[in-house]
Protein backbone atom coordinates (compact mmCIF):
# COMPACT_ATOMS: atom_id res chain seq x y z
CA UNK A 1 0.00 0.00 0.00
CA UNK A 2 1.39 3.39 -1.03
CA UNK A 3 1.30 5.80 1.89
CA UNK A 4 -0.30 9.13 0.93
CA UNK A 5 2.15 11.06 3.06
CA UNK A 6 1.18 14.64 2.23
CA UNK A 7 -2.54 14.06 2.68
CA UNK A 8 -1.98 11.97 5.80
CA UNK A 9 0.16 14.70 7.31
CA UNK A 10 -2.63 17.22 6.70
CA UNK A 11 -5.16 14.99 8.47
CA UNK A 12 -2.79 14.58 11.41
CA UNK A 13 -2.41 18.37 11.65
CA UNK A 14 -6.20 18.77 11.58
CA UNK A 15 -6.90 16.03 14.12
CA UNK A 16 -9.22 17.10 16.96
CA UNK A 17 -9.77 20.57 15.52
CA UNK A 18 -13.40 21.70 15.66
CA UNK A 19 -13.82 21.37 11.92
CA UNK A 20 -15.37 18.75 9.68
CA UNK A 21 -12.68 17.25 7.48
CA UNK A 22 -14.15 16.82 3.97
CA UNK A 23 -12.09 14.66 1.59
CA UNK A 24 -13.16 15.01 -2.03
CA UNK A 25 -11.90 13.61 -5.32
CA UNK A 26 -12.84 11.43 -8.27
CA UNK A 27 -13.96 7.88 -7.60
CA UNK A 28 -11.21 5.38 -6.82
CA UNK A 29 -8.52 7.99 -6.26
CA UNK A 30 -7.82 6.58 -2.80
CA UNK A 31 -10.14 8.41 -0.40
CA UNK A 32 -11.16 5.25 1.50
CA UNK A 33 -7.56 4.07 1.67
CA UNK A 34 -6.46 7.43 3.03
CA UNK A 35 -9.07 7.21 5.78
CA UNK A 36 -7.90 3.69 6.61
CA UNK A 37 -4.29 4.92 6.81
CA UNK A 38 -5.36 7.70 9.17
CA UNK A 39 -7.35 5.27 11.31
CA UNK A 40 -4.26 3.06 11.57
CA UNK A 41 -2.30 6.12 12.69
CA UNK A 42 -4.90 6.81 15.39
CA UNK A 43 -4.55 3.24 16.66
CA UNK A 44 -0.77 3.65 16.94
CA UNK A 45 -1.41 6.82 18.94
CA UNK A 46 -3.41 4.92 21.56
CA UNK A 47 -6.96 5.45 20.30
CA UNK A 48 -8.91 2.27 21.11
CA UNK A 49 -10.90 0.58 18.29
CA UNK A 50 -14.29 1.16 19.94
CA UNK A 51 -13.70 4.93 19.68
CA UNK A 52 -13.51 4.70 15.87
CA UNK A 53 -16.60 4.23 13.68
CA UNK A 54 -16.17 3.93 9.91
CA UNK A 55 -19.08 3.52 7.47
CA UNK A 56 -18.86 3.28 3.68
CA UNK A 57 -22.27 3.99 2.17
CA UNK A 58 -21.41 2.32 -1.13
CA UNK A 59 -21.10 -1.03 0.66
CA UNK A 60 -24.17 -3.23 0.43
CA UNK A 61 -24.28 -3.71 4.20
CA UNK A 62 -24.81 0.01 4.74
CA UNK A 63 -27.43 0.50 2.02
CA UNK A 64 -30.33 -0.49 4.29
CA UNK A 65 -30.35 2.72 6.32
CA UNK A 66 -33.72 4.35 5.66
CA UNK A 67 -32.61 7.93 6.31
CA UNK A 68 -30.05 10.09 8.05
CA UNK A 69 -31.68 9.66 11.48
CA UNK A 70 -31.18 5.89 11.33
CA UNK A 71 -27.48 6.40 10.56
CA UNK A 72 -27.16 8.96 13.35
CA UNK A 73 -28.76 6.64 15.93
CA UNK A 74 -26.62 3.71 14.76
CA UNK A 75 -23.41 5.68 15.19
CA UNK A 76 -24.32 6.92 18.65
CA UNK A 77 -25.10 3.36 19.76
CA UNK A 78 -21.63 2.24 18.68
CA UNK A 79 -19.63 5.01 20.36
CA UNK A 80 -18.72 5.14 24.05
CA UNK A 81 -19.94 8.17 25.96
CA UNK A 82 -17.69 10.84 27.46
CA UNK A 83 -14.61 9.88 25.43
CA UNK A 84 -13.07 11.50 22.34
CA UNK A 85 -14.28 9.55 19.29
CA UNK A 86 -13.63 9.56 15.55
CA UNK A 87 -16.34 9.08 12.92
CA UNK A 88 -15.56 8.38 9.24
CA UNK A 89 -18.35 8.53 6.65
CA UNK A 90 -17.33 7.35 3.17
CA UNK A 91 -19.38 8.52 0.15
CA UNK A 92 -21.79 10.24 2.53
CA UNK A 93 -23.78 11.83 -0.31
CA UNK A 94 -25.48 8.44 -0.78
CA UNK A 95 -27.45 9.08 2.44
CA UNK A 96 -30.75 10.92 2.01
CA UNK A 97 -30.41 14.41 3.57
CA UNK A 98 -26.77 13.67 4.34
CA UNK A 99 -26.18 17.32 5.23
CA UNK A 100 -28.48 16.91 8.27
CA UNK A 101 -26.55 13.83 9.37
CA UNK A 102 -23.23 15.68 9.11
CA UNK A 103 -24.57 18.68 11.01
CA UNK A 104 -26.07 16.51 13.78
CA UNK A 105 -22.78 14.67 14.30
CA UNK A 106 -20.73 17.85 14.16
CA UNK A 107 -22.58 19.48 17.07
CA UNK A 108 -22.15 16.42 19.31
CA UNK A 109 -19.29 16.88 21.77
CA UNK A 110 -16.33 14.51 21.60
CA UNK A 111 -16.82 13.58 17.92
CA UNK A 112 -14.10 14.34 15.40
CA UNK A 113 -15.78 13.97 11.99
CA UNK A 114 -14.30 12.97 8.61
CA UNK A 115 -16.37 12.57 5.42
CA UNK A 116 -15.65 11.78 1.77
CA UNK A 117 -17.48 12.33 -1.49
CA UNK A 118 -16.81 11.73 -5.18
CA UNK A 119 -18.59 14.77 -6.53
CA UNK A 120 -18.20 18.52 -6.08
CA UNK A 121 -21.95 18.49 -5.39
CA UNK A 122 -20.98 17.56 -1.84
CA UNK A 123 -19.75 21.09 -1.15
CA UNK A 124 -21.86 23.01 -3.64
CA UNK A 125 -25.09 21.64 -2.16
CA UNK A 126 -26.90 22.35 1.08
CA UNK A 127 -23.90 21.01 3.01
CA UNK A 128 -21.66 23.81 1.85
CA UNK A 129 -24.26 26.40 2.85
CA UNK A 130 -25.18 24.75 6.14
CA UNK A 131 -21.62 24.23 7.31
CA UNK A 132 -20.04 27.39 5.92
CA UNK A 133 -16.98 28.17 8.00
CA UNK A 134 -17.15 24.85 9.84
CA UNK A 135 -15.32 22.52 7.48
CA UNK A 136 -11.96 22.23 5.75
CA UNK A 137 -11.74 20.55 2.34
CA UNK A 138 -8.88 18.24 1.40
CA UNK A 139 -8.91 17.51 -2.32
CA UNK A 140 -7.43 14.12 -3.16
CA UNK A 141 -5.91 13.30 -6.55
CA UNK A 142 -4.66 9.97 -7.97
CA UNK A 143 -0.99 9.16 -7.41
CA UNK A 144 1.65 11.78 -7.98
CA UNK A 145 4.69 10.54 -9.88
CA UNK A 146 6.61 10.31 -6.59
CA UNK A 147 3.86 8.11 -5.13
CA UNK A 148 3.76 6.08 -8.35
CA UNK A 149 7.51 5.42 -8.15
CA UNK A 150 7.13 4.17 -4.57
CA UNK A 151 4.65 1.54 -5.86
CA UNK A 152 7.52 -0.04 -7.85
CA UNK A 153 10.29 -0.41 -5.23
CA UNK A 154 12.28 -2.90 -7.30
CA UNK A 155 12.50 -0.59 -10.33
CA UNK A 156 15.15 2.12 -10.31
CA UNK A 157 14.65 3.28 -13.91
CA UNK A 158 12.69 6.49 -13.36
CA UNK A 159 12.70 7.33 -17.08
CA UNK A 160 10.89 4.07 -17.84
CA UNK A 161 8.49 4.58 -14.92
CA UNK A 162 7.69 8.07 -16.17
CA UNK A 163 6.81 6.79 -19.63
CA UNK A 164 4.60 4.25 -17.89
CA UNK A 165 3.03 7.00 -15.77
CA UNK A 166 2.24 9.08 -18.86
CA UNK A 167 0.86 6.21 -20.95
CA UNK A 168 -0.98 4.05 -18.41
CA UNK A 169 -2.69 5.41 -15.30
CA UNK A 170 -2.00 6.91 -11.88
CA UNK A 171 -5.17 5.58 -10.21
CA UNK A 172 -4.12 3.43 -7.23
CA UNK A 173 -5.84 0.23 -8.38
CA UNK A 174 -4.63 0.66 -11.97
CA UNK A 175 -1.11 1.06 -10.57
CA UNK A 176 -1.51 -2.19 -8.61
CA UNK A 177 -2.67 -3.92 -11.78
CA UNK A 178 0.37 -2.58 -13.65
CA UNK A 179 2.41 -4.62 -11.15
CA UNK A 180 0.30 -7.77 -11.19
CA UNK A 181 -1.83 -7.89 -14.38
CA UNK A 182 -0.83 -5.12 -16.80
CA UNK A 183 -3.12 -6.43 -19.53
CA UNK A 184 -6.11 -5.61 -17.32
CA UNK A 185 -5.30 -1.92 -16.78
CA UNK A 186 -7.34 -0.65 -19.72
CA UNK A 187 -10.27 -2.90 -18.83
CA UNK A 188 -10.24 -1.47 -15.32
CA UNK A 189 -10.03 2.11 -16.61
CA UNK A 190 -12.96 1.61 -18.96
CA UNK A 191 -15.02 0.27 -16.07
CA UNK A 192 -14.01 3.19 -13.88
CA UNK A 193 -14.82 5.70 -16.61
CA UNK A 194 -18.25 4.15 -17.13
CA UNK A 195 -18.94 4.32 -13.38
CA UNK A 196 -18.03 7.99 -13.17
CA UNK A 197 -20.06 8.91 -16.23
CA UNK A 198 -23.10 6.81 -15.35
CA UNK A 199 -23.31 7.32 -11.58
CA UNK A 200 -21.93 10.83 -11.15
CA UNK A 201 -23.22 12.42 -14.34
CA UNK A 202 -25.97 10.52 -16.21
CA UNK A 203 -27.93 9.19 -13.22
CA UNK A 204 -27.39 12.18 -10.96
CA UNK A 205 -28.58 14.64 -13.58
CA UNK A 206 -31.14 12.36 -15.30
CA UNK A 207 -29.53 12.77 -18.71
CA UNK A 208 -30.87 11.11 -21.85
CA UNK A 209 -28.41 12.34 -24.50
CA UNK A 210 -25.50 10.04 -23.70
CA UNK A 211 -24.06 10.33 -27.22
CA UNK A 212 -23.83 14.11 -26.86
CA UNK A 213 -22.10 13.77 -23.52
CA UNK A 214 -19.59 11.30 -24.94
CA UNK A 215 -18.78 13.55 -27.90
CA UNK A 216 -18.04 16.47 -25.59
CA UNK A 217 -15.81 14.27 -23.40
CA UNK A 218 -13.91 13.09 -26.49
CA UNK A 219 -13.47 16.69 -27.62
CA UNK A 220 -12.13 17.77 -24.21
CA UNK A 221 -9.75 14.82 -23.95
CA UNK A 222 -8.41 15.47 -27.44
CA UNK A 223 -8.01 19.19 -26.59
CA UNK A 224 -5.95 18.83 -23.40
CA UNK A 225 -3.64 21.84 -23.15
CA UNK A 226 -5.53 23.84 -25.79
CA UNK A 227 -7.74 26.85 -25.16
CA UNK A 228 -11.38 25.83 -25.28
CA UNK A 229 -14.64 27.78 -25.19
CA UNK A 230 -18.28 26.59 -25.24
CA UNK A 231 -18.61 28.23 -28.66
CA UNK A 232 -15.82 26.28 -30.33
CA UNK A 233 -17.03 23.03 -28.73
CA UNK A 234 -20.50 23.73 -30.14
CA UNK A 235 -19.16 24.61 -33.59
CA UNK A 236 -16.89 21.57 -33.80
CA UNK A 237 -19.58 19.13 -32.68
CA UNK A 238 -22.08 20.54 -35.14
CA UNK A 239 -19.67 19.53 -37.92
CA UNK A 240 -19.79 15.86 -36.89
CA UNK A 241 -23.40 15.60 -35.70
CA UNK A 242 -26.81 16.45 -37.09
CA UNK A 243 -28.14 16.89 -33.56
CA UNK A 244 -28.94 20.44 -32.51
CA UNK A 245 -26.57 21.46 -29.75
CA UNK A 246 -27.05 24.69 -27.84
CA UNK A 247 -24.46 26.84 -26.11
CA UNK A 248 -26.28 26.32 -22.78
CA UNK A 249 -26.24 22.53 -23.17
CA UNK A 250 -22.47 22.58 -23.62
CA UNK A 251 -22.06 24.82 -20.56
CA UNK A 252 -24.22 22.46 -18.51
CA UNK A 253 -22.26 19.38 -19.56
CA UNK A 254 -18.93 21.08 -18.84
CA UNK A 255 -20.16 21.78 -15.32
CA UNK A 256 -21.14 18.12 -14.88
CA UNK A 257 -17.67 16.96 -15.98
CA UNK A 258 -15.89 19.29 -13.58
CA UNK A 259 -18.21 18.45 -10.68
CA UNK A 260 -17.37 14.78 -11.11
CA UNK A 261 -13.63 15.67 -11.11
CA UNK A 262 -13.21 14.06 -14.53
CA UNK A 263 -11.68 17.24 -15.97
CA UNK A 264 -10.30 20.38 -14.34
CA UNK A 265 -10.82 23.82 -15.90
CA UNK A 266 -8.02 26.38 -15.70
CA UNK A 267 -8.76 30.07 -16.18
CA UNK A 268 -6.67 32.35 -18.35
CA UNK A 269 -4.92 35.25 -16.64
CA UNK A 270 -3.86 38.45 -18.38
CA UNK A 271 -0.36 39.02 -17.01
CA UNK A 272 -0.04 42.68 -17.98
CA UNK A 273 -3.56 43.69 -16.98
CA UNK A 274 -3.54 41.41 -13.93
CA UNK A 275 -7.07 40.20 -14.54
CA UNK A 276 -8.84 36.95 -15.38
CA UNK A 277 -10.15 36.29 -18.88
CA UNK A 278 -13.51 34.67 -18.22
CA UNK A 279 -14.65 33.29 -21.56
CA UNK A 280 -11.99 30.67 -22.34
CA UNK A 281 -10.39 27.85 -20.37
CA UNK A 282 -7.90 25.08 -20.71
CA UNK A 283 -9.06 21.67 -19.51
CA UNK A 284 -6.88 18.91 -18.06
CA UNK A 285 -7.97 15.31 -17.52
CA UNK A 286 -7.56 13.88 -14.02
CA UNK A 287 -5.76 10.77 -15.29
CA UNK A 288 -3.97 10.34 -18.60
CA UNK A 289 -4.98 6.68 -18.67
CA UNK A 290 -8.58 7.78 -19.18
CA UNK A 291 -7.48 10.03 -22.03
CA UNK A 292 -5.51 7.20 -23.63
CA UNK A 293 -8.37 4.68 -23.62
CA UNK A 294 -10.76 7.15 -25.30
CA UNK A 295 -8.30 8.94 -27.55
CA UNK A 296 -9.19 9.04 -31.21
CA UNK A 297 -5.83 10.59 -32.19
CA UNK A 298 -2.48 8.87 -32.08
CA UNK A 299 -1.48 9.05 -28.37
CA UNK A 300 2.17 9.65 -29.29
CA UNK A 301 1.42 12.89 -31.17
CA UNK A 302 0.48 15.06 -28.18
CA UNK A 303 3.31 14.26 -25.77
CA UNK A 304 3.84 17.94 -24.97
CA UNK A 305 0.22 18.41 -23.91
CA UNK A 306 0.33 15.22 -21.83
CA UNK A 307 3.46 16.49 -20.10
CA UNK A 308 1.64 19.77 -19.45
CA UNK A 309 -1.22 17.73 -17.93
CA UNK A 310 1.18 16.00 -15.52
CA UNK A 311 2.73 19.32 -14.45
CA UNK A 312 -0.67 20.95 -13.88
CA UNK A 313 -1.80 18.30 -11.39
CA UNK A 314 1.55 18.33 -9.60
CA UNK A 315 1.17 22.08 -9.15
CA UNK A 316 -2.30 21.50 -7.69
CA UNK A 317 -0.86 18.97 -5.24
CA UNK A 318 1.76 21.47 -4.09
CA UNK A 319 -0.83 24.11 -3.30
CA UNK A 320 -1.98 27.46 -4.62
CA UNK A 321 -4.27 28.66 -7.39
CA UNK A 322 -3.15 27.70 -10.88
CA UNK A 323 -3.82 29.82 -13.98
CA UNK A 324 -2.71 29.93 -17.61
CA UNK A 325 -0.88 33.20 -18.36
CA UNK A 326 -1.48 35.34 -21.44
CA UNK A 327 0.48 38.40 -22.56
CA UNK A 328 1.53 40.23 -25.72
CA UNK A 329 4.73 38.19 -25.65
CA UNK A 330 2.91 34.85 -25.74
CA UNK A 331 1.62 32.31 -23.28
CA UNK A 332 3.02 31.21 -19.94
CA UNK A 333 1.82 27.65 -19.36
CA UNK A 334 1.15 28.09 -15.65
CA UNK A 335 1.04 30.86 -13.08
CA UNK A 336 0.73 29.69 -9.48
CA UNK A 337 -0.46 32.11 -6.82
CA UNK A 338 0.52 30.86 -3.39
CA UNK A 339 -1.18 31.67 -0.10
CA UNK A 340 1.85 33.63 1.14
CA UNK A 341 1.54 36.13 -1.76
CA UNK A 342 4.26 34.35 -3.71
CA UNK A 343 3.82 33.86 -7.46
CA UNK A 344 5.57 31.20 -9.52
CA UNK A 345 5.78 30.93 -13.32
CA UNK A 346 6.18 27.67 -15.25
CA UNK A 347 6.84 26.92 -18.89
CA UNK A 348 6.62 23.28 -20.02
CA UNK A 349 8.31 21.80 -23.10
CA UNK A 350 9.07 18.23 -24.10
CA UNK A 351 12.56 19.37 -25.09
CA UNK A 352 14.34 22.70 -25.48
CA UNK A 353 17.71 21.45 -26.66
CA UNK A 354 17.82 23.40 -29.90
CA UNK A 355 18.43 27.15 -29.74
CA UNK A 356 15.24 28.18 -31.56
CA UNK A 357 12.96 26.20 -29.22
CA UNK A 358 14.82 27.39 -26.12
CA UNK A 359 14.52 31.02 -27.20
CA UNK A 360 10.78 30.62 -27.83
CA UNK A 361 10.10 28.92 -24.49
CA UNK A 362 12.12 31.49 -22.53
CA UNK A 363 10.73 34.58 -24.25
CA UNK A 364 7.41 34.66 -22.37
CA UNK A 365 9.14 34.19 -19.02
CA UNK A 366 11.76 36.85 -19.75
CA UNK A 367 9.05 39.40 -20.51
CA UNK A 368 7.76 39.16 -16.91
CA UNK A 369 9.52 41.95 -15.03
CA UNK A 370 9.47 40.80 -11.43
CA UNK A 371 11.68 38.78 -9.10
CA UNK A 372 9.31 35.85 -8.55
CA UNK A 373 10.62 32.33 -9.39
CA UNK A 374 10.42 31.25 -13.04
CA UNK A 375 10.92 27.70 -14.28
CA UNK A 376 11.30 25.89 -17.58
CA UNK A 377 10.43 22.20 -17.15
CA UNK A 378 11.57 19.77 -19.86
CA UNK A 379 12.66 16.17 -20.29
CA UNK A 380 16.19 17.35 -21.13
CA UNK A 381 18.87 16.20 -18.72
CA UNK A 382 20.51 19.55 -18.06
CA UNK A 383 19.47 21.55 -14.99
CA UNK A 384 20.78 25.08 -15.49
CA UNK A 385 20.00 28.70 -14.67
CA UNK A 386 19.46 30.89 -17.74
CA UNK A 387 19.21 34.60 -16.97
CA UNK A 388 17.44 33.88 -13.69
CA UNK A 389 15.13 31.22 -15.18
CA UNK A 390 15.69 27.76 -13.73
CA UNK A 391 15.65 25.01 -16.35
CA UNK A 392 14.87 21.71 -14.59
CA UNK A 393 14.38 18.15 -15.77
CA UNK A 394 10.70 17.48 -15.12
CA UNK A 395 11.33 14.04 -13.63
CA UNK A 396 13.79 15.53 -11.12
CA UNK A 397 11.23 18.23 -10.32
CA UNK A 398 8.43 15.70 -9.79
CA UNK A 399 10.60 13.64 -7.45
CA UNK A 400 11.53 16.64 -5.30
CA UNK A 401 8.23 16.07 -3.51
CA UNK A 402 9.27 12.52 -2.73
CA UNK A 403 12.56 13.64 -1.20
CA UNK A 404 10.99 16.27 1.07
CA UNK A 405 8.30 14.10 2.67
Amino acid sequence: MVERKTYLRNLILLRDTHLIKVITGIRRCGKSTLMTQFQNYLLTEGVTPERIVSLNFEERGNSNFADWKAVFDHILQLLPQNAPCYVFLDEVQAVTHFEKLVDALFVKPNIDLYITGSNAYLLSSELGTLLSGRYVAIHLLPFSFAEYVSAFPSSHNTDKLFRQYMNNSCFPQATNLQNTAPDMVNTYLKSLYDTVVVKDIVQRHHLRKFDTLQKIVNFLFDSVGSIVSPNNITENLRKISTEKLSHNTVLKYLRFFTESYLVYPVKLYNIKGKRLLESNYKYYVVDLGLKNILQTNNPTTDLEHKLENVVYFELLRRGGEVFVGRSQNGEVDFIVQKANNLTEYYQVAFTANDEKTLKRELSSLKSIRNSFPKYLLTLDYDNTNIDGIQKINVIDWLLQERETH
